[in-house]
C-alpha cells in the first residue's frame, strides 16, 4: 500500500512549502530519538524524514501527486541507523533542509544601509514648516567605476567557480543518506562575477565616503520625536545595488514663552489689579507676532481664555490648534504713601459695602 506522506506530516496537499517545513521541525522534536525514548520513536523519525523529503522536492512532490511514489527519482535513501556522537536536532535540520527546502541562494549586492540624522528645529519653525539644509556624512556611488568596483567593464568576469550562478552544489552524507546542499559560492561571494583589477579610488567596493549636502523639507505641525523618511538617501549600495533611506529625527526646542500641549500651545499673561477689575485690552503674543486679547471687567486670577486656531496645525489634516491664555493678576510688592492711601481708602468702601448687606 502507497504511503500517504501528507497524512505522516499532519498536512493537507496543497500545503505550502513552508507549511510542510513546519510541520516536519515539530514532528522531527516530537520523535527525535534523543528526546523521545519511546520504542516506536526510532521508525516514526524515520518514516517523517521520509515523508520531508519528497514533499520538499518539487520534482518528487510532483511525481508523487500524480503516481503515488517517487521509484526511479532517488528518493529517500538509507535506512535510519542512530544519532552519530554529537549529532543533534538542529544538525539534522539544517543539513536536511539546506537543500530540500532552498538552504542555499544567490547573494547578490546589499542594499544600503539605512542612515538616521537627528535635527533640532524651533517652536515656530515647527508650527510653520521649513526647509532646512543639512550635511550628511555617508557612502556614496563613486563616480569613477560608476559604483561596478571594477576599473574598467572588462575588468568584470564571470566567476570560474559558480560559473555565475552564485551558488554551488555539495553532496552530504547524513545519517538518512546523501543529500544535495545548495550553498552561496565563496569565491564571489554569491555575486556571480569577480573583479580582475579594483577601482583604485574605492578598492572594488563601488563607494566611497562623502559628505552631501541635501534639502530637509519639515512639515507644519511636527512633533519632537517625530521620524521622517527621507528614500534613497541612505548608504550606497555594493556595486550599483539600491540605496537604503535616510530617517531625520526632529527634535523641537524649547520656548522660553510657550508651552506646547498636542496641537495647543500655552501662555501666561500678566495684569495689574486695575486690568482685571475694570476690563481692559492687552496685546499678547502668538507664533505669528502679537494680537489684541479683550479682558472683561471683573476677571478673576487664574482665568484661561481660548485664542481660536492661533496653536500649532495638525500634521495630517486640517486646521490648527489654539492659544491657550492664562491671566495672573500680579500683586505689587511696593507702594507708594499715596497709593497706599488710596487702595486704603477703597478697602474700606469694601468693608462698609458689606456692612450695608449685613456681611
Amino acid at each position: 500500500m502507497a504511503k500517504d506522506y501528507y497524512q505522516t506530516l499532519g498536512v493537507e496537499k496543497n500545503a505550502s512549502k513552508e507549511e510542510i517545513k513546519k510541520a516536519y521541525k515539530k514532528l522531527a522534536k516530537q520523535y527525535h530519538p534523543d528526546l523521545n525514548k519511546s520504542s516506536e520513536a526510532q521508525e516514526k523519525f524515520k518514516e517523517i524524514n521520509e515523508a520531508a523529503s519528497v514533499l520538499g522536492d518539487e520534482k518528487k512532490r510532483a511525481q508523487y501527486d500524480k503516481f503515488g511514489t517517487t521509484e526511479g527519482m532517488g528518493g529517500f535513501q538509507g535506512g535510519f541507523s542512530g544519532m552519530g556522537e554529537g549529532f543533534g536536532f538542529e544538525d539534522i535540520f539544517e543539513s536536511f533542509f539546506g537543500d530540500v527546502f532552498g538552504g542555499g541562494r544567490r547573494r547578490g549586492p546589499e542594499r544600503g544601509g539605512d542612515l538616521r540624522f537627528d535635527l533640532e528645529i524651533t517652536l515656530e519653525e515647527a508650527a510653520s514648516g521649513i526647509m532646512k539644509s543639512v550635511v550628511i556624512p555617508k557612502l556614496v556611488g563613486c563616480d569613477h567605476c560608476h559604483g561596478k568596483g571594477a576599473e574598467s567593464e572588462s575588468d568584470i568576469k564571470t566567476c570560474a567557480t559558480c560559473h555565475g550562478r552564485g551558488i554551488v552544489q555539495e553532496s552530504r552524507r547524513t545519517p538518512f543518506g546523501i543529500f544535495q546542499q545548495t550553498t552561496t559560492c565563496k569565491t564571489c561571494r554569491g555575486e556571480g562575477k569577480s573583479i580582475e583589477r579594483p577601482c583604485n579610488i574605492c578598492d572594488g567596493d563601488g563607494r566611497v565616503q562623502k559628505n552631501k549636502k541635501l534639502d530637509i523639507n519639515i512639515p507644519e505641525g511636527v512633533e519632537d520625536g517625530t521620524k521622517l523618511r527621507i528614500s534613497g538617501e541612505g548608504e550606497a549600495g555594493e556595486r550599483g545595488s539600491s540605496p537604503g533611506d535616510l530617517y531625520v529625527v526632529v527634535h523641537v526646542k524649547e520656548h522660553d514663552v510657550f508651552e506646547r500641549e498636542g496641537n495647543d500651545i500655552l501662555i501666561e499673561v500678566p495684569l495689574t489689579f486695575g486690568q482685571a477689575a475694570l476690563g481692559d485690552e492687552v496685546e499678547v503674543p502668538t507664533l505669528e507676532g502679537k494680537a489684541t486679547l479683550k479682558i472683561p471687567a471683573g476677571t478673576q486670577p487664574g482665568t484661561v481664555f481660548r485664542m481660536k486656531s492661533k496653536g500649532i496645525p495638525y500634521l495630517r489634516g486640517y486646521g490648527r490648534g489654539d492659544e491657550m491664555v492664562t491671566v495672573q493678576v500680579q500683586i505689587p510688592t511696593k507702594l507708594s504713601k499715596e497709593q497706599r492711601e488710596l487702595i486704603e481708602k477703597f478697602e474700606g468702601m469694601l468693608k462698609k459695602k458689606k456692612n450695608i448687606f449685613g456681611f
